[in-house]
């Protein structure tokens, strides 16, 4: 895909492609972080083949959040990397991959090489650079060839997102004596990139290159050209004579020497000689001085400007500033160049005081030399945070109470002010999202244990499992999974320990923690995740994998007692060859096999094979896997919201509505996978459908909208402009971002951007920021407090997280806020968990924006009506905030962005333009949602003459005769005339006695119309026929009339006789419900067969309970109780489910009414708590 634009590039006009960003020599492009990491070995080769060199580049790692996207990045790029003689390949672990990179090193010690050299690049997280320290430190004695070079690229995540724990990665780096770069942007990426090639080169040695999250998470623009990275080699001399490296491996001790005294003064020479380290505000006769590096020195720059103090403001207080960007080992000229003249120093870095005990040690002995500050004051007292991470508005109180000794700065005092004000008053979040399985996730059912039992959770998606049930406990680092039981194991009374580990961690290490295992002779279950995919990191494709029977032969072989696979598919396996007494058993009899491993003496090995949902979901996109046709559809008036489908596979996609007939479930058929664990809820509402007529099926699209539409005139800066963006994670919300950026791009603009994911991949919370300006930034790319000059909120509940609104300002934000209520993974574990009022999150958002210019919406609404998908959605949101004038990148350009990202092009280009005529014409976008939704509605069931006379014998209006309207003509259907006129005549009863309590209201008789209604309309055999066969018309609406329909029932008769499972009906079974519909007269009397269990008993006897219950709080009703009887008459609403689940609903129920009853007499007698 191809766009025209100038992208920065003066008057030049280049065709702009995905590869420009790697291509193009010469001029502006935009990428991310990582993808600056894939630019760097490919610049490498370029200079190599100017120099006259012919060079090759060998990249391996493993990945790891921050760079977790590293390896999709780099395979991305196969094309261009073999072109430019770049080898990529994917490390079993991080250890084995950097000893790999090392060995590129050794080419001159075997005969004919290819190549003059070769550049070794490994990259990992800080958990996994830790991990090949020996590694590390065997490459960087011996060192590096002259023409090679071998870079560690180290992701630090200091929030720890994704990660067990946060660790600084250039205190390992110092421990191994690696030199180590810290670039703070994209630029830096692609600079300090090749400054580290060719330091590694001049001296010998293994650079660091430390890539912090949001670095790693950024996107910005970045100048190009051959002559930009000129380096210049040093020369330092060792026993008289100019030191030059040779690569040695038996030499240890003279590899010592040479290190120390040579090697690492290279390192600084060369810092110095090409300037990698300066004072970028120089101040001559400045008091202050501020060392910082990194993005840390971006932050620090944006707050001080946010203090208000400018470049010449610095001068005129005194202040100056250092930035490293060769962190180690430190550079001690520039240091005491810098310290002269200061009274003291601050030292702005995260974590550990790292660079301020070198600057100390650097200074100390001089006879004038500066107080230095940095984690502590000169009192002792925390300055600079040392945990989690540092940002503009967590530094800026540093600053200020140091600059606040001195001078009385009055924007200095006002922003720390404006910080602590906003902090007072950000409201507590009323709901919050986090990370969740996927839907369809086989961990959803995989994670779960046997009553009783204790596990350990491994390192993967699967860990989320800890986050929600306490049997799970003891994390331990990635490869120790289950070694911890065998020094716990003799000290406890537990005799059992379940281990989830997932693929990933099984060939990267954990194997050695089996063997360890049945070493020590423990007793103890590995529960072997196997779905083919590091998820976590991007669906990258497990390195080192083995099939799961050659995994089942090698379990045996190292002394596994007893094995058992459990899978979603058993036909894999159908004449596969197992070791003996490996069994395979369905995964729904995961609990069964869990409990005969845990009986089983010694080390054993459940293996659930089950392939990642997002994965399938990816592979179905690409036409590569198959799209299973058959969809799971739930019968509302059937469903009685108990959640039992959710209980039962964990899925986000089924989904609470508040509907007319109280909450009931829906599956979110955009995001369902297809995996079908929803249909063991034990409720006959669940149908599958097939839709066999393909044309009937394919997505519905609007109307196009041609021609140009106009423009609107700037709420917001050209220039300066900053979005925060929010949503969920895998909904596409990084994917605008680049868009934007892109876009921000070929209107010849700086851009510098951030995607703050983490896990939020799997349905958490994603932040995304974007800075638009006409030079280039030199700031933070976060948004900080009251910063953002438009608040785009794809989700409203990451959209009210404190953080999040907090960037938001009354006086600068223009807010614009999908209103769609996407639940949340607690949801699905607890159904009593509701959304916040909409009209108090609208009103606490427009409190921190400018109120009358913000636009909310239901976005999800608009955009399953008109595409018939909810992907759409990001875009209709950037078409409106473009059109109320709040973003300032061209329409053109915006186009031209998404054109060039390739995917789902028309859609996206029209959801834009959609967007954009909700702000012109809402009523056009309205008229295109109700006719979408007209095509899948069903019209409610009409009011007949015997009806309505039942209606108007109450004698009410407004909401209870609309109530009353709905509910009998449904109870007439559901059994007679006289049948409803018992309900009629209560509700009437009821009124009548609210009438004389309370005058005027009515929400008592509305209470009990609602929940009577629910209690006589049971649904037994003959009310389920009847209900399937009205859920007919609206099955054909949506899914095509030559649907298949597959009834998924558990009959009482059946389940009496001992059948544990459901039975599938097809539409063969439609006159069998007709039959069962037409006999409905026998319900209650002595022919009605169905009428006999347990279940139809309780549910019959509940209807006169409930009336019981309330003719007795009619009899005592007075103002004083009236909201205790309305409580009482609402608490049928709390029955719900089938079988089992509705008898323990209804025990609750019961429990609750006996205390209702109680408090009812007692404020009814005037008891000293309700009186005066």
């Amino acid at each position: 895909m191809v766009a025209t634009t100038s992208a920065g590039s003066g008057s030049q006009t280049d065709a702009y492609t995905l590869e420009t960003k790697y291509v193009r020599e010469e001029g502006r492009i935009f990428l991310s972080g990582v993808q600056a990491l894939v630019r760097v070995p490919l610049d490498q080769h370029r200079a190599d083949q100017r120099r006259g060199l012919r060079t090759a580049a060998y990249v391996s790692g493993y990945p790891g959040s921050p760079l977790g996207i590293v390896e999709g990045e780099f395979q991305r790029a196969h094309k261009l990397l073999k072109a430019h003689d770049v080898f990529f390949a994917s490390g079993v672990n991080e250890e084995l991959a950097l000893t790999a990179a090392f060995g590129t090193q050794m080419l001159e010690l075997f005969p004919r090489p290819k190549y003059d050299g070769v550049l070794g690049m490994w990259y990992g997280k800080g958990q996994g650079l830790d991990r090949s320290i020996d590694a590390l430190k065997h490459a960087n004695y011996a060192g590096v060839a002259r023409n090679g070079g071998l870079l560690a690229v180290v992701g630090d995540d200091p929030n720890a997102k994704s990660s067990a724990a946060p660790w600084p990665g250039e205190v390992t780096f110092y421990a191994a004596a690696v030199p180590t770069v810290y670039p703070g942007t994209v630029q830096e990426i692609l600079d300090l990139g090749l400054h580290a090639v060719a330091l590694s080169r001049a001296a010998g040695l293994v650079v660091g290159v430390k890539i912090v999250t949001n670095l790693a998470d950024s996107t910005g623009t970045a100048e190009v050209s051959p002559d930009r990275i000129q380096p210049i080699v040093p020369t330092v001399e060792l026993d008289g004579r100019p030191y030059e490296h040779r690569f040695s491996l038996p030499y240890v001790m003279e590899m010592e020497r040479t290190l120390y005294y040579a090697r690492l003064e290279l390192a600084s020479r060369y810092a110095r000689e090409n300037r990698l380290n300066q004072i970028v505000v120089p101040t001559s006769d400045a008091w202050l001085g501020i060392v910082t590096s990194g993005k840390t020195y971006y932050d620090t720059r944006e707050t001080l400007e946010a203090l208000g103090l400018d470049e010449p403001s610095l001068r005129r207080l005194g202040i100056r500033i250092l930035k490293l960007g060769l962190v180690y080992p430190v550079e001690p000229e520039i240091v005491r160049e810098f310290a002269r003249g200061l009274q003291e120093i601050l030292v702005i870095e995260e974590k550990r005081p790292f660079l301020e005990t070198f600057v100390k040690d650097i200074l100390y002995g001089l006879s004038e030399r500066p107080d230095v500050l940095g984690k502590s004051d000169e009192e002792g007292k925390p300055l600079v945070p040392m945990n989690a991470e540092l940002d503009p508005d967590v530094i800026a109180p540093a600053i200020a109470r140091r600059i606040g000794r001195k001078i009385d700065v009055e924007s200095v005092k006002n922003r720390v002010h404006y910080l602590e004000e906003r902090r007072r008053r950000t409201p507590a979040a009323k709901l919050s999202r986090v990370p969740f399985f996927c839907s369809g996730c086989p961990h959803n059912r995989s994670t779960r244990l046997p009553a009783g039992s204790l596990a350990s959770p491994g390192i993967g998606c699967h860990a989320m499992a800890m986050w929600s049930n306490p049997q799970y406990v003891c994390l331990t680092q990635m490869g120790g999974e289950g070694a911890h039981w065998v020094g716990a194991s003799p000290f406890t009374e537990t005799p059992h320990l379940f281990q989830s580990l997932g693929d990933g961690t099984l060939f990267h290490s954990g194997s050695l923690a089996i063997r360890a295992a049945v070493a020590a002779g423990v007793h103890i279950t590995f529960k072997i995740l196997y779905n083919g995919t590091v998820a976590m990191t991007g669906g990258q494709q497990v390195a080192g994998v083995i099939s799961v029977p050659a995994l089942a032969r090698e379990l045996e072989a190292e002394g596994v007692k007893k094995i058992i696979i459990t899978t979603d598919d058993l036909s894999k396996y159908r004449g596969v060859s197992l070791p003996s007494g490996v069994e395979v058993w369905h995964r729904d009899r995961l609990m069964e096999s869990q409990e005969a491993l845990a009986a089983t003496p010694g080390v054993t090995a459940l293996i659930h094979d089950q392939q990642c949902a997002s994965e399938k979901r990816r592979l179905r996109r690409r036409g590569k896997l198959v799209d299973p046709p058959q969809r799971v559809f739930i019968v509302e008036q059937i469903c009685e919201g108990c959640g039992d489908c959710s209980e039962k596979s964990n899925c986000l996609s089924l989904q609470m509505v508040e509907t007319e007939f109280g909450l009931k479930t829906q599956v979110h058929q955009p995001s369902c996978n297809k995996d079908y664990s929803c249909l063991l809820g034990d409720c006959p509402s669940l149908v599958r459908v097939e839709p066999v007529d393909i044309v009937q099926a394919k997505k519905r699209h609007p109307a196009p909208l041609d021609g140009d539409l106009p423009e609107p005139m700037l709420k917001v800066p050209a220039n300066g402009f900053t979005l925060r963006m929010t949503g969920i994670g895998g909904t596409g919300v990084v994917t605008v971002n680049q868009i934007l950026g892109t876009a921000a791009l070929f209107d010849g603009k700086h851009v510098s951007g951030l995607d703050q994911t983490g896990v939020a991949q799997k349905g958490g919370p994603v932040v995304s920021d974007l800075k638009v300006f006409d030079d280039s930034i030199d700031m933070s790319n976060k948004t900080l407090v009251g910063r953002a000059d438009l608040y785009l909120a794809l989700d409203v509940v990451v959209g009210t997280a404190p953080l999040n609104l907090a960037t938001a300002d009354p006086d600068r934000t223009v807010a614009v806020v999908s209103t769609s209520q996407v639940q949340t993974g607690q949801m699905v574990q607890d159904r009593s968990l509701r959304f916040p009022d909409m009209d108090e999150i609208r009103a606490e958002i427009d409190r921190f924006s400018r109120a009358a210019d913000n636009v909310y919406l239901d976005a999800r609404l608009i955009s399953e009506s008109l595409f018939d998908d909810h992907m759409p959605v990001n875009l209709i949101m950037i078409g409106v905030a473009y059109q109320i004038g709040a973003l300032p990148i061209s329409a053109v350009s915006i186009e031209q962005a998404i054109r060039l990202n390739g995917v789902s092009v028309e859609e996206n280009v029209l959801a834009f333009r959609w967007g954009r005529m909700l702000v012109l014409d809402p009523a056009r976008v309205e008229a295109a949602v109700q006719s979408a939704q007209r095509e899948t509605t069903v019209e409610t069931r009409p009011l007949s003459p015997q009806a309505r006379a039942l209606v108007d014998e109450v004698g009410a209006d407004g909401e209870l005769e609309r109530l009353l309207s709905l509910r009998v003509p449904e109870l007439i259907a559901y059994q007679n005339v006289a049948y409803a006129h018992e309900y009629v005549y209560f509700v009437r009863k009821v009124l009548d006695a609210e009438r004389k309590c309370a005058p005027g209201r009515t929400a008592l008789a509305e209470s009990v119309a609602r929940n009577l209604f629910k209690l006589m309309t049971y649904k037994d055999e003959y009310e389920v026929a009847r209900l399937h066969l009205d859920a007919l018309p609206e099955i054909k609406a949506r899914f095509g009339p030559n649907v298949k329909i597959h009834w998924q029932l558990h009959p009482p008769a059946l389940r009496a006789l001992g059948r544990k499972n459901k039975i599938s009906l097809g539409s063969w079974f439609t006159p069998g419900f007709g039959v069962l519909r037409s006999l409905r007269g026998l319900r209650g009397t002595s022919l009605d067969v169905f009428g006999r269990g347990d279940v139809r008993q309780v549910e019959r006897a509940l209807i006169g309970e409930y009336r019981q219950l309330m003719d007795t709080a009619l009899g005592q009703l007075t103002a004083d109780n009236y909201a205790v009887t309305i409580a009482l008459a609402d608490l049928p609403d709390e029955i719900r489910g089938f079988e089992q689940v509705k008898l323990e609903s209804v025990a609750r129920y019961r429990e609750k009414a006996r205390t209702l009853v109680a408090g009812l007499v007692g404020v009814s007698s005037g008891s000293p708590s309700t009186t005066k």
